[in-house]
């Protein structure tokens, strides 16, 4: 499992979902890389990029 929803990223990382969706609006977290968006419009988490983000 790669791709998580806001609040399991949330819940995992102890981010607030407001601070992640700051991040992905400032661009820290770019699209197709760090997230996703689904079919539905949902965004998605990819946890092996922002591992990747979060020790570089």
């Amino acid at each position: 499992m790669n791709w998580i929803t806001i609040k399991k990223c949330s819940e995992f990382y102890g981010y607030t979902e407001e601070a992640i969706r700051a991040k992905i609006k400032k661009g820290q977290w770019v699209i197709d890389q760090h997230f996703t968006k689904a079919p539905d419009g949902r965004v998605l988490i990819s946890i092996k990029e922002v591992n990747k983000w979060i020790v570089s």
